[in-house]
């Protein structure tokens, strides 16, 4: 197994979620994204578990994890190839896996915008923090 700095994995797990809850808040894109999905903030707020939250800072650490893996494949990374990495990861992985399946349950691009646009921002933000530790 290639050699991966845990503590930047954690940092930028953090990082992740951290940036979700200021993306999805009402400061961002909390009401368009709540409307979208014809549903109400209370309906959100009844909804959510801390379990769920839990979950999420995990998801987020699953992809610090994973592009710290691929980025210890790299040798003489910069920030640059940071940014780099964390785009061809959203574009190659994310993206295109998520457009599909918002096709086919007629999610609108709009919403899939919101929720990918997440996507891409943590993905490079994770790039330029391991980039940084690499």
């Amino acid at each position: 197994m290639p050699t991966v700095n845990f503590l930047a994995v954690l940092v930028t797990g953090i990082a992740i979620f951290m940036l979700g809850g200021l993306w999805y808040s009402p400061v961002l894109f909390a009401k368009p994204w709540v409307a979208l999905q014809n549903r109400s903030m209370e309906d959100m707020a009844a909804g959510a578990k801390p379990t769920m939250y839990v979950q999420v800072f995990i998801c987020g650490l699953l992809v610090a994890w994973g592009m710290a893996v691929l980025m210890s494949h790299m040798t003489g990374v910069t920030v640059k190839d940071g940014v780099k990495l964390g785009l061809l990861c959203w574009l190659g992985f994310a993206a295109a896996t998520s457009y599909g399946t918002a096709l086919f349950s007629h999610k609108s691009k709009a919403l899939w915008l919101i929720d990918s646009g997440f996507n891409l921002v943590s993905m490079v933000l994770a790039g330029v923090i391991l980039s940084v530790w690499h």
